[in-house]
């Protein structure tokens, strides 16, 4: 099993990364399908997206990112059925600051991604 990555925060600690979801609801090649619960208070662990991905709010929430990089958390009002895209590689982490259970489905599109085609093969496909 390979160790879990890390990352750095501003003031030079070492901070072990999570996955991005809490449970893999389907995957192929081209994506990946989590879903995630948070409770009232509940949070997502610090995390990075490695792929360009789709946020689809199933149940309403009030939630909080926070950036390992610092400065002001965001404040986003996820409605039920919201579907939001956002690119990769900010890490993060996701709270619940609501009063109701938040629930989504986040969608990689690794062929965007880790398994998007290299130049060469972009070419021979082209």
């Amino acid at each position: 099993m390979t160790p879990a990555p890390t990352a750095t925060a501003p003031d030079g600690t070492q901070v072990v990364l999570g996955d991005v979801g809490q449970e893999i609801v389907f995957e192929n090649d081209q994506v990946r399908v989590w879903e995630i619960t948070l409770d009232p208070g509940g949070q997502q662990t610090w995390h990075q997206h490695l792929n360009p991905y789709l946020v689809i709010a199933l149940e309403a929430a009030d939630n909080r990112i926070d950036a390992l990089a610092g400065g002001d958390p965001r404040l986003v009002h996820e409605p039920s059925g919201g579907v939001v895209y956002r690119e990769p590689g900010e890490i993060h982490k996701l709270t619940n600051r609501g009063t109701t259970r938040y629930r989504s489905r986040l969608v990689e599109l690794k062929y965007l991604g880790e398994n998007a085609p290299t130049p060469k093969e972009q070419h021979a496909h082209g």
